[in-house]
């Protein structure tokens, strides 16, 4: 088995240290004979330390110059060698357990891929409503959280990898084509629920409730233009950090 862990970072140098130690830390915890991966970061033209910190950190470097969150994924897809793609968010913590319960997955050959439950600490009630509705949906639904993804590296090419026409939500258009490709083939695509991911919740601290709330009414009401439109999605691409 040969995982790639394709890791998308835009100006990404406060946290990206964090994210590779825990990939580190999960790998080790979970090494076993015939076990291989790689880890690649790519750098989606910051004007940061990213990409240094990153290689320093002992990842392989990629440069994706269009900045865009499923271009960056594609990106690194294109470039990896493992049979199993694995997608983190840099602003995320992988954790052992939750990478044992994706090596089980793999090994038991009975999925085409799987997406994982988040967690944010220092949530306000607000926003730790909205993410456990979202938790109840993606299970529901099987649809994965963005970030993190994990899939078979052939699936992925034969669906089309993430759909470079959206600026977000690519990851749900992905869950479900894969979903439908595992269908045909007796495969499953499934939540991991046991281990959540942690990732950042700095979008609620940075962005006011009006401004999030604003951000998803223009998404639901107006889905096509909103997701096809970098200049609609500025709580995704106006780059604070």
């Amino acid at each position: 088995m040969h995982l790639s862990i394709v890791i998308p970072a835009f100006n990404e140098e406060r946290l990206i240290g964090q994210c590779l130690q825990s990939v580190s830390t999960s790998l080790t915890a979970n090494y076993k004979p015939g076990f291989t991966s790689e880890t690649i970061v790519v750098d989606n033209n910051s004007t940061d330390n990213t990409a240094e910190l990153a290689r320093q950190a002992g990842a392989r470097v990629v440069f994706e110059p269009v900045n865009q969150i499923g271009r960056a994924r594609n990106a690194g897809a294109a470039q990896a060698t493992g049979d199993w793609l694995l997608f983190i968010d840099a602003d995320s913590l992988l954790n052992p357990g939750l990478l044992a319960d994706i090596l089980q997955v793999i090994e038991e050959g009975k999925h085409v891929g799987c997406g994982s439950v988040i967690r944010m600490e220092g949530l306000q009630w607000w926003a730790n409503a909205m993410l456990n509705l979202w938790t109840a949906v993606s299970i529901r639904y099987r649809w994965a959280a963005g970030a993190l993804v994990m899939c078979r590296t052939d699936a992925f090419r034969e669906v089309g990898g993430f759909n470079q026409e959206l600026y977000a939500a690519d990851e749900i258009t992905l869950s479900q084509e894969l979903a439908r490709w595992g269908q045909q083939r007796g495969l499953q695509f499934s939540i991991l629920t046991r281990h959540p991911l942690e990732t950042s919740p700095r979008k609620v601290l940075l962005y006011s409730s009006q401004e999030i709330f604003g951000q998803l009414l223009r998404v639901l009401l107006s889905p096509r233009r909103s997701l096809q439109d970098k200049k609609q999605l500025p709580i995704w691409y106006d780059g604070r950090r």
